[in-house]
């Protein structure tokens, strides 16, 4: 199962049933953290081993461009169905023999990678 960081606008409950998924997840909030910057907050996942699970697609993609050598960035679609979101995270990651370097995209159908 994946080691993920979700950041600050990450909705509670995904991570939640992503946990009862078997991930080992943690939310930038739990670290103490809570309103460091997206950098500092990627700079973190990469220290903690941990992919960044993120709504915030478009500073993430930014970011994946400036610093591609990360451990991981999964950009969802905002989806306010907190248990699709979750299952299509699960179902993307779980075909995924590494995070590193990669961007995946979460949308509120189908999943793709960049």
């Amino acid at each position: 199962m994946a080691r993920l960081l979700a950041d600050e606008q990450f909705p509670r409950k995904s991570v939640e049933l992503l946990r009862t998924f078997g991930h080992d997840i943690i939310t930038i909030q739990e670290t103490g953290k809570a309103g460091i910057s997206d950098d500092m907050v990627l700079e973190f996942a990469i220290l903690e081993n941990r992919a960044v699970l993120t709504i915030n697609r478009r500073d993430f993609f930014k970011l994946h461009k400036i610093k591609p050598d990360h451990t991981g960035i999964i950009a969802c679609k905002n989806d306010l169905d907190w248990n699709r979101l979750a299952i299509n995270i699960d179902a993307v990651i779980s075909t995924e023999s590494t995070l590193i370097g990669k961007v995946i995209r979460v949308n509120r159908f189908p999943s793709t990678r960049l």
